[in-house]
Protein backbone atom coordinates (compact mmCIF):
# COMPACT_ATOMS: atom_id res chain seq x y z
CA UNK A 1 0.00 0.00 0.00
CA UNK A 2 1.54 3.39 -0.98
CA UNK A 3 2.05 5.75 1.90
CA UNK A 4 0.43 9.19 2.00
CA UNK A 5 2.59 12.31 2.46
CA UNK A 6 1.65 12.47 6.14
CA UNK A 7 2.78 10.69 9.27
CA UNK A 8 0.62 9.36 12.07
CA UNK A 9 1.07 9.41 15.81
CA UNK A 10 -1.12 8.64 18.80
CA UNK A 11 -3.13 11.35 20.52
CA UNK A 12 -1.33 13.25 23.30
CA UNK A 13 -3.55 14.59 26.08
CA UNK A 14 -4.39 17.38 26.72
CA UNK A 15 -2.24 19.25 24.18
CA UNK A 16 -3.96 17.75 21.14
CA UNK A 17 -7.55 18.43 22.20
CA UNK A 18 -7.61 22.10 21.08
CA UNK A 19 -6.01 20.99 17.81
CA UNK A 20 -8.84 18.52 17.18
CA UNK A 21 -11.48 21.12 18.00
CA UNK A 22 -9.89 23.68 15.69
CA UNK A 23 -9.65 21.03 12.99
CA UNK A 24 -13.45 20.61 12.92
CA UNK A 25 -13.74 24.14 11.51
CA UNK A 26 -11.74 23.16 8.43
CA UNK A 27 -13.56 19.91 7.68
CA UNK A 28 -17.22 20.86 8.16
CA UNK A 29 -19.69 23.53 7.12
CA UNK A 30 -20.58 25.75 10.07
CA UNK A 31 -24.14 24.38 10.04
CA UNK A 32 -22.78 20.88 10.75
CA UNK A 33 -20.77 21.78 13.86
CA UNK A 34 -23.55 20.43 16.09
CA UNK A 35 -23.45 17.08 14.30
CA UNK A 36 -21.79 14.05 15.88
CA UNK A 37 -19.03 14.02 16.90
CA UNK A 38 -19.55 17.43 18.46
CA UNK A 39 -16.89 19.36 20.33
CA UNK A 40 -18.56 18.16 23.52
CA UNK A 41 -18.31 14.55 22.32
CA UNK A 42 -14.58 14.92 21.66
CA UNK A 43 -13.97 16.48 25.06
CA UNK A 44 -15.91 13.73 26.80
CA UNK A 45 -14.23 10.96 24.81
CA UNK A 46 -10.71 12.29 25.38
CA UNK A 47 -11.43 12.33 29.10
CA UNK A 48 -11.16 8.52 29.02
CA UNK A 49 -7.77 6.87 28.71
CA UNK A 50 -9.24 3.82 26.92
CA UNK A 51 -10.30 6.07 24.02
CA UNK A 52 -7.16 8.21 24.01
CA UNK A 53 -5.16 5.02 23.50
CA UNK A 54 -7.16 4.37 20.31
CA UNK A 55 -6.96 7.85 18.82
CA UNK A 56 -4.50 8.67 16.04
CA UNK A 57 -3.61 11.94 14.29
CA UNK A 58 -2.08 12.40 10.84
CA UNK A 59 0.21 15.41 10.24
CA UNK A 60 2.13 16.80 7.29
CA UNK A 61 5.88 17.29 7.59
CA UNK A 62 5.10 20.95 8.32
CA UNK A 63 3.02 19.95 11.35
CA UNK A 64 -0.43 20.60 9.88
CA UNK A 65 -3.15 18.24 11.04
CA UNK A 66 -4.81 16.53 8.06
CA UNK A 67 -6.86 13.78 9.71
CA UNK A 68 -7.73 12.15 13.01
CA UNK A 69 -9.56 8.97 13.98
CA UNK A 70 -10.59 7.18 17.13
CA UNK A 71 -12.26 3.86 17.87
CA UNK A 72 -14.79 4.04 20.68
CA UNK A 73 -14.78 0.74 22.53
CA UNK A 74 -16.51 -1.51 23.43
CA UNK A 75 -18.64 -0.78 20.36
CA UNK A 76 -15.98 -0.63 17.62
CA UNK A 77 -17.47 2.68 16.50
CA UNK A 78 -15.09 4.63 14.28
CA UNK A 79 -15.09 8.43 14.39
CA UNK A 80 -12.85 10.25 11.93
CA UNK A 81 -12.37 13.56 10.14
CA UNK A 82 -10.01 14.37 7.28
CA UNK A 83 -9.16 17.38 5.18
CA UNK A 84 -11.22 17.58 1.97
CA UNK A 85 -8.15 17.45 -0.27
CA UNK A 86 -6.76 14.19 1.16
CA UNK A 87 -6.66 11.31 -1.32
CA UNK A 88 -7.24 7.57 -1.31
CA UNK A 89 -4.00 6.82 0.53
CA UNK A 90 -5.10 8.57 3.73
CA UNK A 91 -8.51 6.88 3.52
CA UNK A 92 -6.79 3.50 3.36
CA UNK A 93 -4.49 4.36 6.24
CA UNK A 94 -7.34 5.47 8.50
CA UNK A 95 -9.41 2.33 7.90
CA UNK A 96 -6.34 0.09 8.09
CA UNK A 97 -5.38 1.68 11.42
CA UNK A 98 -8.95 1.36 12.75
CA UNK A 99 -9.05 -2.34 11.92
CA UNK A 100 -6.00 -2.91 14.09
CA UNK A 101 -7.87 -1.33 17.03
CA UNK A 102 -11.05 -3.38 16.80
CA UNK A 103 -12.23 -5.58 19.61
CA UNK A 104 -13.34 -9.10 18.81
CA UNK A 105 -16.06 -11.05 20.52
CA UNK A 106 -15.24 -14.55 21.68
CA UNK A 107 -18.77 -15.73 20.79
CA UNK A 108 -19.00 -14.54 17.16
CA UNK A 109 -17.14 -15.44 13.99
CA UNK A 110 -17.28 -11.81 12.87
CA UNK A 111 -17.32 -8.42 14.47
CA UNK A 112 -17.95 -5.15 12.66
CA UNK A 113 -16.30 -1.77 12.51
CA UNK A 114 -19.14 0.77 12.48
CA UNK A 115 -19.27 4.44 11.56
CA UNK A 116 -21.88 7.05 10.61
CA UNK A 117 -22.38 10.22 8.61
CA UNK A 118 -25.15 12.59 7.60
CA UNK A 119 -27.47 11.11 5.00
CA UNK A 120 -26.69 14.05 2.68
CA UNK A 121 -22.89 13.85 3.05
CA UNK A 122 -22.33 12.34 -0.38
CA UNK A 123 -18.55 12.58 -0.17
CA UNK A 124 -18.35 10.58 3.07
CA UNK A 125 -20.86 8.02 1.78
CA UNK A 126 -18.72 7.47 -1.33
CA UNK A 127 -15.60 7.13 0.83
CA UNK A 128 -17.20 4.46 3.02
CA UNK A 129 -18.47 2.53 0.03
CA UNK A 130 -14.96 2.60 -1.49
CA UNK A 131 -13.62 1.16 1.74
CA UNK A 132 -16.06 -1.76 1.78
CA UNK A 133 -18.59 -0.51 4.32
CA UNK A 134 -22.22 -1.61 3.97
CA UNK A 135 -25.27 0.52 4.78
CA UNK A 136 -27.16 -0.54 7.93
CA UNK A 137 -30.92 -0.30 8.48
CA UNK A 138 -30.73 1.68 11.73
CA UNK A 139 -30.00 5.40 11.69
CA UNK A 140 -29.73 8.22 14.22
CA UNK A 141 -32.17 11.11 14.24
CA UNK A 142 -31.22 14.61 15.38
CA UNK A 143 -34.34 16.42 16.57
CA UNK A 144 -34.74 20.09 17.43
CA UNK A 145 -37.31 22.50 18.83
CA UNK A 146 -37.44 26.26 18.96
CA UNK A 147 -37.20 27.87 22.38
CA UNK A 148 -39.06 30.96 21.22
CA UNK A 149 -42.35 31.53 22.98
CA UNK A 150 -43.84 29.75 25.97
CA UNK A 151 -42.64 26.29 26.91
CA UNK A 152 -45.31 24.02 28.36
CA UNK A 153 -45.09 23.42 32.11
CA UNK A 154 -43.90 19.88 32.95
CA UNK A 155 -46.61 17.58 34.28
CA UNK A 156 -45.28 15.16 36.89
CA UNK A 157 -46.99 12.26 38.66
CA UNK A 158 -48.12 13.07 42.21
CA UNK A 159 -45.17 13.38 44.58
CA UNK A 160 -42.48 13.26 41.88
CA UNK A 161 -39.98 16.11 41.58
CA UNK A 162 -37.22 17.26 39.24
CA UNK A 163 -33.97 18.78 40.49
CA UNK A 164 -30.36 19.21 39.43
CA UNK A 165 -27.89 16.51 40.35
CA UNK A 166 -26.22 17.15 43.70
CA UNK A 167 -22.71 16.38 42.46
CA UNK A 168 -20.26 13.51 42.08
CA UNK A 169 -21.55 11.93 45.29
CA UNK A 170 -24.55 10.79 43.24
CA UNK A 171 -22.57 9.31 40.35
CA UNK A 172 -23.19 5.69 41.38
CA UNK A 173 -26.94 6.27 41.45
CA UNK A 174 -26.84 7.85 37.99
CA UNK A 175 -24.79 4.94 36.61
CA UNK A 176 -27.24 2.42 38.07
CA UNK A 177 -30.18 4.36 36.60
CA UNK A 178 -28.52 4.50 33.18
CA UNK A 179 -27.84 0.76 33.18
CA UNK A 180 -31.42 -0.05 34.17
CA UNK A 181 -32.91 2.38 31.65
CA UNK A 182 -30.87 1.17 28.68
CA UNK A 183 -30.48 -2.46 29.73
CA UNK A 184 -26.71 -2.29 29.51
CA UNK A 185 -23.63 -2.63 31.69
CA UNK A 186 -21.51 -0.40 29.44
CA UNK A 187 -21.94 2.85 31.40
CA UNK A 188 -19.30 2.97 34.14
CA UNK A 189 -18.39 5.30 36.93
CA UNK A 190 -15.34 6.44 34.91
CA UNK A 191 -17.51 7.27 31.88
CA UNK A 192 -20.04 9.23 33.93
CA UNK A 193 -17.31 11.16 35.73
CA UNK A 194 -15.77 12.03 32.35
CA UNK A 195 -19.09 13.64 31.41
CA UNK A 196 -19.29 15.53 34.70
CA UNK A 197 -15.71 16.77 34.46
CA UNK A 198 -15.89 18.03 30.89
CA UNK A 199 -15.24 21.80 30.52
CA UNK A 200 -18.78 22.77 29.48
CA UNK A 201 -20.55 20.60 32.04
CA UNK A 202 -23.01 22.50 34.26
CA UNK A 203 -24.41 20.61 37.28
CA UNK A 204 -27.48 22.84 37.21
CA UNK A 205 -28.34 21.46 33.74
CA UNK A 206 -27.91 17.82 34.80
CA UNK A 207 -31.48 16.96 35.79
CA UNK A 208 -32.88 13.99 37.70
CA UNK A 209 -36.49 13.01 38.38
CA UNK A 210 -37.17 11.67 41.86
CA UNK A 211 -39.91 9.42 43.21
CA UNK A 212 -41.87 10.53 46.28
CA UNK A 213 -39.47 8.48 48.43
CA UNK A 214 -36.37 10.05 46.83
CA UNK A 215 -35.28 7.36 44.38
CA UNK A 216 -33.89 8.39 40.98
CA UNK A 217 -36.50 7.56 38.35
CA UNK A 218 -35.09 9.37 35.33
CA UNK A 219 -32.50 11.85 34.14
CA UNK A 220 -31.83 14.37 31.38
CA UNK A 221 -28.29 15.70 30.95
CA UNK A 222 -28.60 19.09 29.27
CA UNK A 223 -25.61 21.01 27.95
CA UNK A 224 -24.45 24.15 26.19
CA UNK A 225 -21.20 24.28 24.21
CA UNK A 226 -19.88 27.81 23.93
CA UNK A 227 -17.26 26.67 21.41
CA UNK A 228 -19.82 24.98 19.14
CA UNK A 229 -22.14 27.99 19.27
CA UNK A 230 -19.31 30.33 18.40
CA UNK A 231 -18.21 28.18 15.46
CA UNK A 232 -21.75 27.85 14.11
CA UNK A 233 -22.89 31.39 15.04
CA UNK A 234 -25.87 29.90 16.85
CA UNK A 235 -27.45 29.65 20.29
CA UNK A 236 -28.09 25.93 20.65
CA UNK A 237 -28.42 23.76 23.72
CA UNK A 238 -28.84 19.99 24.04
CA UNK A 239 -31.31 17.97 26.10
CA UNK A 240 -29.81 14.52 25.91
CA UNK A 241 -29.23 11.86 26.89
CA UNK A 242 -32.59 11.34 28.57
CA UNK A 243 -33.63 8.08 30.23
CA UNK A 244 -36.30 6.69 32.54
CA UNK A 245 -36.11 3.62 34.76
CA UNK A 246 -38.33 0.81 33.36
CA UNK A 247 -40.37 0.83 36.57
CA UNK A 248 -41.52 4.40 35.93
CA UNK A 249 -42.09 4.48 32.17
CA UNK A 250 -45.41 5.58 30.76
CA UNK A 251 -46.13 8.29 33.31
CA UNK A 252 -44.68 11.28 31.43
CA UNK A 253 -41.29 11.59 33.15
CA UNK A 254 -39.24 11.79 29.94
CA UNK A 255 -41.45 14.55 28.51
CA UNK A 256 -41.34 16.44 31.83
CA UNK A 257 -37.54 16.20 31.89
CA UNK A 258 -37.28 17.44 28.30
CA UNK A 259 -39.55 20.40 28.98
CA UNK A 260 -37.66 21.24 32.17
CA UNK A 261 -34.38 21.11 30.29
CA UNK A 262 -35.74 23.22 27.44
CA UNK A 263 -36.87 25.86 29.92
CA UNK A 264 -33.43 26.00 31.54
CA UNK A 265 -31.77 26.39 28.14
CA UNK A 266 -34.20 29.18 27.23
CA UNK A 267 -33.39 31.00 30.48
CA UNK A 268 -29.71 30.86 29.47
CA UNK A 269 -30.44 32.56 26.18
CA UNK A 270 -30.53 29.53 23.91
CA UNK A 271 -32.77 29.71 20.83
CA UNK A 272 -32.87 26.04 19.85
CA UNK A 273 -32.80 22.75 21.79
CA UNK A 274 -31.53 19.54 20.19
CA UNK A 275 -31.46 15.86 21.05
CA UNK A 276 -30.61 12.64 19.23
CA UNK A 277 -32.14 9.19 19.32
CA UNK A 278 -32.12 5.95 17.38
CA UNK A 279 -34.58 5.46 14.53
CA UNK A 280 -35.57 2.25 16.33
CA UNK A 281 -36.54 4.10 19.50
CA UNK A 282 -40.12 4.93 18.57
CA UNK A 283 -41.06 5.69 22.18
CA UNK A 284 -38.38 8.38 22.48
CA UNK A 285 -39.37 9.87 19.14
CA UNK A 286 -43.01 10.08 20.26
CA UNK A 287 -41.99 11.65 23.58
CA UNK A 288 -39.73 14.19 21.88
CA UNK A 289 -42.47 15.14 19.43
CA UNK A 290 -44.88 15.62 22.35
CA UNK A 291 -42.31 18.03 23.82
CA UNK A 292 -42.16 20.03 20.58
CA UNK A 293 -39.16 18.43 18.86
CA UNK A 294 -39.06 17.69 15.12
CA UNK A 295 -36.51 15.88 12.93
CA UNK A 296 -33.63 18.21 12.05
CA UNK A 297 -31.22 15.82 10.31
CA UNK A 298 -30.45 12.12 10.01
CA UNK A 299 -27.24 10.12 10.34
CA UNK A 300 -26.92 6.82 8.54
CA UNK A 301 -24.73 3.97 9.77
CA UNK A 302 -22.32 1.74 7.91
CA UNK A 303 -20.53 -1.41 9.02
CA UNK A 304 -17.54 -3.38 7.77
CA UNK A 305 -17.24 -7.04 8.75
CA UNK A 306 -14.00 -8.03 10.43
CA UNK A 307 -13.02 -11.70 10.60
CA UNK A 308 -11.48 -13.01 13.80
CA UNK A 309 -7.71 -12.99 14.05
CA UNK A 310 -7.76 -9.91 11.83
CA UNK A 311 -4.24 -9.06 10.72
CA UNK A 312 -5.03 -5.74 9.04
Amino acid sequence: MPMSPVHARLYSHPEDLPVLIEFLKTTRPAAWINEYPRVADLREAMGRSSIREKTSLWFTKQGKLEAFACVLDPYNNLVFELSPDMGLEIEHEIIHWALTCTIHSAENDFDTLDTSCRDDDLGRIALLERQGFMLMKENTLLLARSLDGTISKPQLPDGFTIRSIAGEDEVDQIVALHRAAFGTSNMTRVERLAIMRAPDYEPALDLVALTPDGRMAGYCTCSISAVENKLSSSMIGHTDPVAVHPEFRGCGLARALLLSGAQLLKERGMELAMLSTSSDNKAMQKTAEAAGFRVYSKRIWFSKAIPKNNNA
